[in-house]
């Protein structure tokens, strides 16, 4: 059977991180096997759906490198694949589970329903529904209905037995029919709950595999005793790990729990997400960066933890440096110049190249790029402390000398250090921090060597210059 797998968000919100990796790894699945990724729109909450989310993250999920064989945009044998495009189809599975008796409408409302579940889980007991409406005779229907009643309509779960399955991640779940009770299939609008839609939409379009978060667990039995109603084709299920923050707690905004369009605006490359990702709860046996059909080749179901994946701004920052280590240097200066106009003016069209091999190991995000064409091109900003207390530390003889030895020839940078060292007997970080700090404000960065090669030398004299009235 051809590996069948999707992507089913709701079009009320921006893709998140958590959203984002499920999608990840199941076009993983699907291009490992040759098979077919389909993207589903699930709007049935016609309230909260806007076709502008459903574009937004169709364009997220591009920006990302995923790419779907069959969907709303695309097409393919098994649409509509928007659900509010379903409706009929709907309708035609619910009469077949109401010509059998596997359904039955209720009309109790949401404060009575709140009620039960606190009486419920006072006496210690897993709230499910208490079968209200369960044996109401078909004149008590017919007279709550003249009086404008609009039932929901709920699935019959069967009193005994149990519903048994193998998770991909977990392996064995067993659940208790007596722990689910009767659970809505269709609202009392009319429209689709989600039980319903999301299970037979899954069978109706072939998918043999779903990937989905692990709060998705208690919904899986509910799903299968519909299928088997309709007998229907389940698909296997794979619930994965949820993401957490620091100490385990909900993944908060600041830690990276925003949209994907944040992080694009932030300056994360696509191919860095990629990369950290697919190795958020996934185990690969090769640790280089890879592109999207290597991390397919690698992709095993298998290799997903049981434990919550932990997001960390240190390794999304690794992954971002390898994927600038790697991008081409026409990509980069884009990447960089997208977010700050100014560098087209500040840096010289002769120069761009340099600049960006130069700058290239020294940036994970695109203001980087403008802080060092400011270093580079602009005005000195303000010394970092510690820069400070090396040129303090060097003393404005130093600076003396050193523009002493500028006022010579001296084209190359090395040649220059040395014979700054000759003059002023300093060496080794003696020698190099203060010049650092003098040039360029901090003491951290790129080569100076290559750096230098990029300066005016008017604005190198000066900088030494400034170093030295700093200290008078």
């Amino acid at each position: 059977m051809t590996t069948r797998t999707r992507f089913a968000p709701s079009p009320t919100g921006e893709i998140h991180v958590g959203n984002a990796r499920t999608a990840l790894f199941s076009a993983l699945l699907a291009a490992r096997d040759g098979g077919t990724f389909i993207l589903r729109i699930e709007d049935t909450d016609a309230n909260r759906s806007l076709r502008s989310h459903e574009d937004g993250m169709r364009a997220d999920l591009a920006w990302l490198g995923l790419g779907w064989q069959e969907g709303p945009d695309v097409g393919g044998p098994k649409g509509p694949y928007r659900q509010s495009e379903r409706a009929q189809l709907y309708e035609e599975k619910l009469g077949q589970l109401a010509a059998h008796g596997k359904v039955y409408p209720c009309f109790c409302t949401a404060l009575e329903l709140e009620v039960s579940r606190k009486a419920q889980l006072a006496a210690g007991k897993p709230p499910r529904y208490a079968g209200t409406c369960a044996k109401l005779s078909v004149a008590d229907i017919e007279a709550r209905i003249a009086k404008g009643l609009r039932p929901a309509i709920r699935f019959r779960v069967p009193e005994a037995g149990e519903t048994v399955f193998e998770d991909l991640v977990r392996g064995r779940q067993v659940f208790a029919h007596r722990d689910i009770g009767d659970f809505i299939i269709q609202r009392a609008d009319g429209g689709p709950a989600f039980f319903f839609s999301n299970a037979v939409d899954d069978a109706l379009m072939g998918v043999t595999h779903v990937l989905r978060g692990e709060d998705h667990l208690a919904n899986t039995p509910r799903q299968l005793l519909l299928l088997e109603a309709l007998s229907l084709p389940a698909p296997r299920y794979a619930h994965l790990s949820l993401i957490v923050g620091q100490g385990g707690a909900p993944l908060s905004k600041r830690e990276g729990g925003g949209s994907l369009r944040e992080l694009r605006a932030e300056g994360v490359l696509p191919e860095a997400l990629l990369n950290y990702l697919a190795r958020l709860g996934h185990a690969y046996t090769d640790n280089a960066f890879l592109d999207f059909g290597t991390l397919a080749q690698g992709f095993d179901v298998s290799h997903l933890g049981h434990s919550p994946a932990h997001f960390d701004h240190t390794q999304l920052d690794h992954w971002q440096g390898e994927a600038i280590r790697h991008a081409a240097d026409g990509r980069l200066w884009a990447w960089m110049q997208a977010g700050y106009q100014e560098l087209e003016q500040r840096v010289p069209e002769r120069d761009r190249k340099a600049f960006v091999e130069v700058v290239r190991g020294n940036i994970t995000r695109p203001r980087h790029g403008a802080e060092w064409a400011a270093v580079v091109y602009g005005d000195l900003p303000d010394p970092t402390p510690d820069a400070a207390e090396a040129l303090h530390a060097a003393g404005d003889g130093f600076f003396a000398s050193v523009l002493e030895v500028l006022r010579q020839p001296a084209p190359e940078f090395k040649p220059f250090a040395k014979a700054v060292s000759n003059a002023t007997g300093r060496s080794g970080k003696g020698l190099y921090q203060p010049l650092r700090a003098a040039l360029t404000g901090r003491l951290d960065g790129p080569e100076m060597e290559r750096l230098w090669k990029l300066m005016d030398p008017k604005r190198v004299e000066a900088r030494f210059d400034r170093a030295r009235n700093s200290n008078r």
